[in-house]
């Protein structure tokens, strides 16, 4: 089964040659790119978070096989939905999901949350569509595990980070994980700056817990706080003893109107 993009032309190029000139704006390999447990990365149009997105997957030495956790935000479909097989028809080429891994993941039961295979929840969602193309530039071999993912409670993101911890393992070889993720949506800059900061700030302490927590105490319009809470536990259960803030923007430093922004940060996780 293929699936085509939903958001190319959208929220970046959907004509190859465009989009590796973006991608070449944003990106900018460094000489030593890190080994990582994890990237946080922005999912907005590229005009907005491409920047962002771009500073984060330079820093990366990108595996094959990366799996790719981004919020459901039509509410659709399962709550925890993988897509197990098939093939992305991206415009750089076509990007297989790795059914190995997927299967590694969907195999392992957990008490709660059931993680489904559902790929029809991902036809329309762009939250991991638009981390894909950054992967591919910097590694055209890259296959994807894509989950998408309603909002669910503390405790399911834990049995969920599990999960994912046991098939990674079983599966045997280097994965990434990537959490697909806008911050604070439509406030202020000053609002937005404040209140990112304290998402930041857990984050950088690679607390979960209280990353969910903060976000939920105040009203933090952190879409894919979900998806991060769920890498932050797979990464400390991995090992992870470090997160790195790699840039911080809103929407306002491109439109320059500071009155509605869109938070973006972008971090690694070792």
């Amino acid at each position: 089964m293929s699936r085509i993009p939903a958001v190319a032309n959208m929220f970046y190029p959907g004509d190859k040659s465009r989009l590796k000139e973006d991608l070449n704006r944003f990106v900018r390999p460094v000489q030593e790119p890190k080994r990582v447990l994890a990237a946080i990365s922005p999912h907005a149009g590229y005009m907005y978070s491409g920047g962002v997105a771009g500073a984060v997957f330079s820093q990366i030495s990108i595996p094959d096989a990366v799996v790719i956790l981004g919020p459901n935000h039509r509410g659709m479909g399962a709550s925890v939905a993988l897509s197990a097989s098939g093939i992305w028809d991206m415009p750089l080429g076509p990007v297989p999901i790795n059914e190995v891994m997927a299967e590694s993941i969907l195999k392992v039961s957990t008490s709660g949350v059931k993680i489904k295979d559902d790929p029809e929840t991902h036809a329309m969602e762009h939250s991991i569509e638009v981390q894909v193309p950054f992967l591919q530039f910097l590694q055209p071999e890259v296959n994807i595990v894509p989950i998408a993912l309603s909002h669910v409670t503390y405790d399911a993101c834990q049995e969920i980070g599990r999960a994912l911890v046991q098939g990674i393992q079983d599966y045997g070889k280097e994965v990434l994980l990537v959490a697909s993720t806008d911050m604070t949506h439509y406030e202020s800059q000053e609002s937005a700056n404040a209140k990112d900061k304290l998402a930041i700030d857990r984050i950088l302490d690679l607390d979960a817990r209280g990353l969910y927590q903060t976000v939920a105490r105040h009203r933090i319009s952190m879409c894919g706080v979900v998806p991060t809470t769920i890498v932050l536990e797979a990464c400390k259960a991995l090992g992870a003893g470090k997160a790195e803030l790699v840039q911080y923007a809103t929407s306002g430093d491109v439109t320059g109107d500071y009155a509605q922004v869109v938070g973006y940060a972008g971090f690694i996780v070792y």
